[in-house]
C-alpha cells in the first residue's frame, strides 16, 4: 500500500468518541515502550506523526490515525507499566477490552514485542487474550536492528517458545523502525487484513 496521506484523528476512550465511518481498523499493542510510536512514524513515513517518548506510559487513550481514505491504525495504551496506578490500569484494561472485544471495524491486530528480550508476562497473555478474539495478529519483534545477524535468524524460534506462532491467524514479522526493513511485508498483511 502506498501512503499518500496520513493524519491524527481522535484520541478516544469510549465508543461514542470512535470514528463513524466504517473503515477497517487495526489495532496496535504492546508493552510501554515497545516501540509503538516509531512504528507508526516508520510505516507512515512520516517524522512525528506518533508522538515518542522516553517515558513509558504516555498513551492513555486509543489514538486514531487515519492512513489515506482507506483505513485506521489505532494505538492502544501500553500495558506493563509499574508507575500507572492500580486503578488506571484497570481503567485502560475496562477500555480496551470493551474496543477489542465490541469493535466491528476491528479487522487485525498487531502485537509488539521488543526482539531483545524474551516476551514478557502480559506480552504472553495479550497474545493468548488475543487468539480469542478471532482476527489476524501480526507479532511484529521490534528493534532488530539492535541484534546481530545470528541472533536474528534465531528469532522467531526464541519467541515461538513463549507465543504459540503456529496458529493459523498469526503471523511473525521481524522489525526495525530505523533501518525500516519487512515494511513491504507488514504492508502486505495489512492488505490482507482488511479485504
Amino acid at each position: 500500500m502506498k501512503v499518500n496521506n496520513s493524519k491524527f484523528v481522535i484520541s478516544a476512550v469510549s465508543d461514542k468518541q470512535y470514528p463513524q465511518d466504517d473503515l477497517p481498523e487495526i489495532a496496535l499493542s504492546g508493552r510501554s515502550n515497545v516501540g509503538k510510536s516509531s512504528l507508526i512514524n516508520a510505516v507512515l513515513n512520516r517524522r512525528n506523526l506518533a508522538r515518542t517518548s522516553q517515558q513509558p506510559g504516555k498513551t492513555q487513550t486509543l489514538n486514531f490515525y487515519l492512513v489515506n481514505t482507506d483505513l485506521y491504525f489505532v494505538d492502544v495504551p501500553g500495558y506493563g507499566y509499574a508507575k500507572v496506578s492500580k486503578e488506571q490500569r484497570q481503567k485502560f484494561g475496562e477500555m480496551i477490552q470493551d474496543y477489542l472485544e465490541t469493535r466491528a471495524d476491528l479487522k487485525g491486530l498487531v502485537l509488539l514485542v521488543d526482539a531483545r528480550h524474551d516476551p514478557t508476562v502480559d506480552d504472553i497473555n495479550m497474545f493468548n487474550y488475543a487468539l480469542c478474539l478471532n482476527i489476524p495478529i501480526l507479532v511484529v519483534a521490534t528493534k532488530i536492528d539492535k541484534l546481530k545477524k545470528s541472533a536474528i535468524g534465531q528469532l522467531e524460534s526464541k519467541i515461538g517458545l513463549s507465543l504459540d506462532l503456529t496458529q493459523s491467524q498469526v503471523t511473525f514479522l521481524p522489525f526495525s523502525s530505523e533501518t525500516k526493513i519487512n515494511i513491504d511485508k507488514f504492508w502486505k498483511w495489512i492488505e490482507n487484513s482488511i479485504k
